[in-house]
């Protein structure tokens, strides 16, 4: 009888054509088609996006998520440090909270857009992301998604600032920190940083599932899912 083990190392160097061939060798019990693979795949994705990118578009999904809060841009941290030393500290915690507001309310945009990818991938696509390290799939998506969120998020962001107030927050609060004596104006882009700060949130939750699926057999929960990942144990 064939082992896993030896079936993972084969995956690695033969065709589509050669796979189906080395799966159909397998015992009766273990065989899975192209299909399957491909659909457990999409199963594991769809179950990442549901289970944790749902969780972001929460009220403080980022803000009191340490895994994936925003805090401020570097050029920030001073105008952060000031107002805390004069005794504006509330003022700048609420700076840092509608930030990450912002970035909750902009998610929900994603997940049309991963939906897209994920019914747009091939088995080949599938058989990398298995035989992959714990965050193939999240790189999968990343690299089919990024340009495409960026471009949907950033105006989101933006209009998002106004819906949650952060656009007069923090206009309050750099005018408060630049009117302090013998300091240096700024005046940082922020829908940028925080465009970019949510994406990267976004796919930290992916991996933390798909990781979680890969590394946990309790985590498979339907029987789809434990025969694929059973071809990368």
């Amino acid at each position: 009888m064939r082992k896993l083990s030896l079936v993972i190392a084969v995956l690695f160097i033969v065709s589509c054509n050669e796979l189906q061939q080395v799966v159909n060798q397998l015992p009766q019990s273990t065989t899975i088609g192209n299909e399957e693979i491909a659909n457990g795949l999409k199963a594991a994705l769809d179950r990442g996006i549901t289970k944790q990118v749902s969780k972001l578009t929460q009220t403080d999904g980022f803000y009191k998520n340490d895994l994936v809060k925003i805090l401020l841009p570097e050029e920030l941290q001073k105008v952060d440090k000031t107002l805390r030393d004069i005794g504006l500290t509330s003022l700048a915690d609420e700076g840092l909270k509608v930030l990450n507001r912002a970035a909750e309310d902009a998610v929900s945009e994603a997940t049309p857009i991963f939906v897209g990818a994920i019914k747009d991938m091939t088995f080949n696509d599938a058989k990398t992301i298995l035989l992959g390290d714990d965050k193939a799939a999240t790189t999968f998506l990343s690299n089919k998604t990024t340009t495409t969120l960026y471009q949907k998020f950033n105006p989101v962001i933006k209009s998002s600032f106004t819906k949650v107030g952060a656009d007069k927050v923090w206009s309050s609060l750099i005018n408060r920190y630049n009117a302090i004596p013998l300091t240096k104006n700024v005046n940082p882009d922020l829908t940028d940083y925080v465009t970019t700060e949510a994406l990267d949130g976004v796919f930290t939750m992916i991996a933390v599932e798909e990781k979680e699926i890969r590394t946990k057999i309790s985590s498979r929960n339907t029987e789809l899912l434990r025969k694929v990942f059973a071809l990368q144990d």
